[in-house]
């Protein structure tokens, strides 16, 4: 066992000795990060829409809440929205008691609520379809966001202009320094960022009708995909 253990022992420290030899200094770097940004209009929206109804007893709320939820599935295939572009996200039925006598189990109506995500592709016909879904059933939307389809396309802009940006830094920095920058030392994509992300400007929805101007009511803007990177370049 102790002959065992010392062939262990006399191996690592080999290793170590192997490992200092193959050490070398770090050459002379600069390290920088380069931003890209690619700025592109939505071609789609996805929206989180709500119905919620209240009733007496609990098969009348869930029957209502699903008769509803069916009106606008069958609206949207009208409009031309695709099935697989419309998902139920969120199902929910439960008593709801507004206080009053100590102890009574009874509740005071049951509320059913059903939330569907739902992708739109038409942009031009936005507006009349988040009108045409409040008229057959929908109480409320949650939220909007604007996206693109061709994601990975822009990413991939988005990082080209990101090591572009990069090595106008790293050039900028040495030449300052009567210097000039060699060879990629290393490479790494996210940096601070993340990596590549779509980003959202603000799309406030002011109605689900025309404004009095006779425009529409929801301002898509742009989709901002980003990408960052860190290099490291050789200094010459």
């Amino acid at each position: 066992m102790r002959k065992i253990n010392l062939i262990v022992l006399l191996l690592f420290a080999m290793t170590m000795l192997q490992a200092q030899a193959q050490q070398q200094p770090l050459p002379p770097l600069v390290n920088v990060s380069g931003v890209g940004e690619v700025k592109v209009q939505p071609t789609e929206v996805v929206v989180n829409l709500g119905v919620e109804t209240r009733e007496k007893t609990l098969d009348a709320a869930r029957s209502e809440t699903d008769k509803k939820a069916a009106a606008i599935i069958n609206y949207l295939k009208k409009q031309g929205v695709d099935a697989k572009d419309i998902q139920t996200s969120y199902v929910t039925l439960q008593p709801m008691h507004n206080g009053g006598e100590y102890g009574r189990t009874t509740p005071d109506f049951y509320l059913a609520q059903k939330n569907m995500t739902v992708t739109i592709k038409i942009l031009n016909r936005f507006d009349e379809i988040l009108s045409g879904i409040y008229n057959v059933g929908a109480n409320h939307v949650h939220g909007i966001n604007f996206q693109v389809t061709d994601l990975e396309k822009y990413k991939a802009e988005a990082r080209k202009k990101a090591v572009a940006d990069a090595k106008q830094k790293a050039s900028a920095l040495t030449a300052e320094l009567d210097a000039k920058i060699g060879r990629v030392y290393a490479i790494n994509e996210g940096g601070s960022g993340g990596g590549p992300r779509p980003m959202y400007k603000s799309a406030m929805m002011e109605s689900a009708a025309y404004d009095g101007a006779g425009g529409p009511s929801i301002a898509g803007g742009e989709v901002v995909v980003t990408a960052n990177v860190d290099v490291s370049f050789i200094i010459e």
